[in-house]
């Protein structure tokens, strides 16, 4: 008996201890201006370890306002002369394995009560806040409006068993998560859903909202967090008449007291049909004698619940909502989300913002279309309220993070915005204010990002991966039903599975961007599923699930053994290769080379077909020249697919190849047939230069590892080999120059839609002009349409 009494008291004192600086922190003056701190019944000893948390909305476990617990109180931390040394000391405080960034004026919302610190200078070795210098405790002249945060890199450090992550006392009040519940069953069948009762998380279940006093910029918070861009009015008719009617059947039950016996065993029968009745089931809502919150007032601005002004029920009461009933909320999607085609037509998305480089649907680096061409926005005061606008105004909800630092990769072109400051409640992000740019205000490493709510889709139940030595790879496999409605899991064939069908699975997924796409995976033989459902896939890239991509009637597979499933390797980061489209224009010139010189060019199959015919040595090809310089603007350093021992030497030219294709030079005619083409092994892929900070990692003397690093380029200079177009055929006329990287998707991208540059061309038999290179996306549709028009230069002056 000993035992558990001891137990017993172990437990009490862990609680108590809990418990009793929670309750003394809410009764300590936060304005209290004394020099000595008030102390607990239980005075905490000085050499006590100081702890630490994470508060703040709206945020990830790894990411918040930072504060202190000293002498029995809460407290913050000013952002003056804060740093990312002070962010790395304070994240292992936390437990994870150092800091990825710090925020300044209160990001994650103000704190209340003391602020402990202010100055603080770590030189990022230190074990704690503490050893670091500052002011001195509780010696600051700022205000809650200067409160720092952390963003901790979200690996945690081995062994570290600290639960304080997160909040370390349990906040009765705190929203995290609201869900619509339908009250007509056969609206849990579609989804998204978009109608329902509103119900908060609360403790381990779910609790509704009193809806006296309710009002639509409510709804519109709420239908934001749940990923919709718009709110509907609720026909709050249907719901009192389904209330009244589940009422009257409750209150006034039919017996029939001559056939009781034959009555109550039909009662029973229809029990169940009864209590799962939209009226009565919203009625039995309404009886409940606990409503969690009992008024809301939010501006309509909010991103968040937890920013509005709520008041929550007191505990241990059992006050209801008289007179009233749980909110009902109505959302409207967007139109890539909407299942009624003529509304979808109806309501169409901004065409004047995008989003680019994001892993995952509503997520991207912000762009902006201004005179025809595409460019970014900088991140000098980029907020969650800016972000909503974007959000909303690309048929998303509000903004869930609002990134800074080219997070989602680095743009190319202008930078259009500066110190965009957006209220929320505007329709298009040009409508808020904001300064123009100059070039010493902003460079693409400020390029500002956003992660967007979404609505649920349950499209990640549909599809897993197994074998995998990590959850981000594996063979994949899909729910499919037979004709019985049967479901079960089946095989892909890897037949034609590609880096484009991997691009969509892993976005199904919500694993990020595709590293690979394979077509053999014996090596993840783990799995008891040998049935191929589903073959000859066929992917654009932009789809949210495999279900939405092309694919065989019946299966159609060859190779129908499991082992030749398909399968990917998926990655959160993934690289972006861009041509310098102004370089192109600036270097081109036509040489004539003799063919002596051209050996290993046509070694190469550099040359046009009519090459193998001319008389060598004697003679010489028409080529045109231009230099290629190739940005990585991504997030992962592009690195071949082929590992260096399959490399292959080409003694000619003294160095190893290691991809097969590389680019793609093709020169259009009007309608789009080629006239002359030329392609391009990667020569060699190395960092010719990068960007200020940043280090060259590949170089391919000495059989060196190949690749370009995040922030580098490769330069093709014009005046080395195959670094043209054999134009020796081409008759004068006007065409269309294109520059294809990465053509073959050889190698993952986090984005292929500028992975080509167009110019227009005109050739006169003599000279050769290039105007209006730029990248496949970098002009508006309009723009485009115009540019395929273009006649050609009729002169020699290029305006």
């Amino acid at each position: 008996m000993e035992q558990p009494r001891n137990r017993r008291q172990l437990a009490f004192s862990l609680v108590f201890g809990l418990w009793l600086p929670c309750c003394l922190t809410q009764t300590l003056s936060s304005n209290a201006a004394t020099a000595t701190p008030k102390l607990s019944p239980s005075p905490q000893p000085q050499t006590e370890r100081i702890r630490v948390r994470l508060v703040g909305f709206p945020r990830k476990h790894n990411e918040g306002r930072i504060e202190l617990f000293y002498r029995g109180e809460w407290g913050t931390i000013c952002d003056d002369d804060f740093s990312i040394a002070n962010a790395n000391v304070l994240c292992r405080q936390l437990g994870f394995v150092s800091a990825t960034g710090w925020t300044h004026s209160a990001k994650y919302g103000k704190g209340q009560g003391k602020i402990w610190l202010d100055n603080v200078l770590c030189n990022g070795g230190e074990k704690s806040i503490e050893f670091c210098k500052s002011r001195g405790w509780g010696n600051s002249d700022c205000t809650h409006d200067e409160d720092a945060g952390v963003v901790c890199k979200d690996e945690r450090i081995p062994g570290f068993v600290e639960s304080n992550v997160i909040d370390a006392h349990v906040d009765e009040n705190k929203i995290e998560e609201v869900r619509l519940r339908p009250v007509v069953a056969a609206a849990k069948k579609k989804l998204p859903i978009t109608e329902g009762v509103l119900e908060v998380k609360y403790k381990d279940g779910w609790a509704q909202i009193c809806d006296l006093g309710w009002t639509v910029k409510n709804t519109h918070v709420v239908c934001g967090m749940l990923g919709f861009p718009h709110e509907r009015k609720v026909i709050k008719s249907f719901y009192k008449h389904l209330k009244k009617r589940a009422a009257e059947k409750v209150s006034r039950p039919k017996i029939n007291v001559s056939a009781g016996r034959r009555q109550t065993s039909k009662a029973k029968a229809n029990s169940k049909s009864k209590q799962s009745s939209p009226g009565k089931r919203l009625y039995l809502e309404r009886q409940k004698k606990y409503f969690h919150i009992h008024s809301v007032a939010c501006t309509g601005t909010e991103v968040h619940l937890a920013a509005c002004p709520l008041e929550f029920s007191k505990p241990n009461t059992t006050s209801s909502c008289e007179g009233g009933m749980p909110v009902v909320v109505s959302c409207m999607p967007g139109p890539q989300f909407m299942q009624n085609s003529g509304l979808k037509k109806k309501l169409k998305t901004s065409s004047n913002v995008r989003l680019k480089g994001g892993a995952r649907l509503g997520e991207g680096r912000v762009e902006v279309l201004k005179d025809n061409k595409w460019g970014t926005v900088c991140d000098d005061r980029w907020d969650l309220q800016s972000a909503s606008v974007v959000c909303r105004e690309l048929g998303f909800g509000s903004a869930k993070e609002a990134l800074t630092g080219a997070r989602m990769g680095q743009g190319m072109g202008p930078v259009y915005m500066n110190e965009v400051k957006c209220v929320g409640e505007e329709k298009s992000i040009w409508n808020c204010p904001y300064k123009n740019v100059t070039s010493e205000d902003c460079q693409h490493m400020e390029d500002a990002a956003v992660r967007c709510n979404v609505p649920y889709m349950g499209l990640e139940n549909m599809i897993q991966l197994t074998g995998g030595r990590t959850r981000y790879e594996g063979r994949v496999e899909v729910l499919s039903s037979d004709s019985n409605g049967t479901q079960r899991w089946g095989l892909i064939c890897g037949e034609n599975w590609s880096t484009k069908e991997a691009m969509v699975a892993c976005r199904q997924l919500g694993l990020g961007y595709a590293n690979q796409g394979l077509q053999e995976t014996w090596y993840w033989d783990s799995s008891n599923v040998t049935e191929m459902v589903m073959s000859g896939m066929k992917c654009t890239g932009n789809e949210m699930a495999l279900s939405q991509c092309q694919h065989h009637k019946t299966v159609s597979c060859q190779r129908a053994a499991a082992r030749f499933a398909a399968g990917v390797i998926c990655s959160e980061t993934a690289s972006d290769l861009v041509l310098n489209a102004s370089l192109v224009e600036q270097t081109v010139y036509i040489e004539d080379r003799p063919l002596h010189m051209l050996y290993c060019a046509a070694e190469e199959d550099c040359l046009s077909k009519s090459a193998a015919k001319a008389n060598w040595p004697y003679g010489h090809r028409r080529l045109l020249r231009f230099s290629s310089q190739i940005h990585n603007i991504g997030r992962a350093d592009f690195k071949p697919k082929a590992g260096r021992h399959s490399w292959v030497w080409h003694a000619c030219h003294g160095h190893y190849h290691s991809m097969d294709i590389f680019t793609h030079y093709d020169l259009l005619s009007a309608n789009g047939s080629k006239v002359a083409e030329g392609h391009k092994a990667s020569f060699c892929l190395e960092d010719t230069d990068c960007q200020e900070g940043v280090s060259k990692r590949y170089e391919c003397a000495n059989f060196g590892d190949q690749g370009i690093t995040v922030g580098c380029w490769d330069l093709y200079r014009h005046d080395i080999d195959c670094q043209w177009i054999d134009i020796t055929d081409v008759r004068p006329g006007n065409y269309i120059m294109q520059v294809v990287i990465n053509p073959n998707y050889e190698v993952a991208e986090s984005d292929f839609t500028n992975n080509a540059m167009k110019c227009n061309c005109k050739y006169d038999g003599h000279r050769i002009w290039f105007h209006n290179c730029h990248i496949g996306d970098a002009f508006s549709e309009e723009a485009e349409r115009k540019f395929e028009k273009y006649p050609g230069q009729l002169n020699n002056q290029i305006s």
